[in-house]
């Protein structure tokens, strides 16, 4: 007689994705960009010593994120035309995440860089 095996409950059950996916990220955008008027228009207040920036919230790695953007797949417009390159030391602290807490941070962030004078598009 052969003996069956004894499932453990959940081992056979995945999460559709880890705990801790997501993250958020900046671009920084060229000097054009700036002459944009829905980025002059969204950061009355900015510090022209302070370049424009693009926050988002990704649940791939950030830089296959940032190359999407560039090669027009799921890109934001500005990011497509005006990307320059990461910009790490303002995101990668606060990396990963729960996606909960990217969809705030994404926001939270955005608002500390335009604090700061950034001219800041995205996070949203």
């Amino acid at each position: 007689m052969r003996r069956r095996k004894r499932c453990e409950p959940h081992r056979h059950l995945r999460l559709a994705e880890p705990e801790f996916h997501h993250n958020v990220y900046v671009v920084l955008l060229s000097k054009p960009a700036l002459k944009d008027s829905s980025i002059l228009r969204r950061n009355p207040a900015r510090d022209a010593s302070k370049p424009a920036v693009y926050v988002g919230m990704t649940g791939l790695p950030v830089d296959h994120r940032f190359e999407n953007h560039k090669n027009g797949y799921k890109s934001a417009r500005l990011v497509r035309k005006y990307g320059v390159r990461l910009l790490p030391e303002l995101f990668e602290h606060l990396n990963p995440m729960p996606y909960e807490h990217a969809v705030q941070m994404e926001k939270d962030l955005a608002d500390d860089l335009r604090a700061q004078g950034y001219a800041v598009c995205g996070g949203t």
